[in-house]
């Protein structure tokens, strides 16, 4: 079982680098570039770049409750209280992400409206779509996690 969850905690990690790298460099040339569109409203780049930076909290506080799940998984902890937490906090950042990006949508908008390029629209619109997907999985995976504990804890009372 170890081998695994040491395969998925090593994607964890690689899925990390990437975003933490486009935190970095990508997300001040966009909030730049934001400025550009817009030279009238200077807020704008701030507007953006608090979005972007926003919806990176939660998004690496569900790697963190990720790595946790799959090392209680390794502890045979698997159904236990603290899997289920642990799905219930990636369940809610999942949903935090898909608001932040919702209120952020105009932002995407005005950009696209702008520059005249839909694609903007779409990203962010798929990274509403997934992220939402993502947290409607973990609720399903949290009440049959719930359900199992609860099944098991009566099955040893029985006994």
């Amino acid at each position: 079982m170890k081998r695994e969850t040491l395969f998925l905690k090593i994607a964890v990690i690689l899925i990390g680098i990437p975003v933490l790298a486009l935190c970095i460099f990508l997300v001040p040339e966009i909030a730049n570039y934001a400025a550009e569109l817009f030279p009238d409203n200077a807020y704008m780049k701030y507007l953006v770049l608090i979005d972007l930076y926003a919806t990176a909290i939660p998004f690496y506080f569900a790697l963190y409750q990720t790595f946790r799940l799959l090392s209680y998984i390794d502890k045979n902890k698997a159904f236990s209280e603290l899997s289920v937490k642990a799905l219930k906090v990636i369940k809610y950042c999942a949903f935090t992400i898909s608001g932040l990006y919702v209120v952020g949508m105009p932002l995407f908008y005005l950009m696209a409206e702008v520059d005249d390029a839909p694609g903007i629209m779409l990203i962010g619109l798929g990274i509403i779509f997934a992220s939402t997907i993502i947290a409607v999985f973990a609720a399903v995976l949290q009440r049959l996690l719930q359900e199992a504990i609860d099944i098991k804890s009566e099955n040893d009372l029985t006994i």
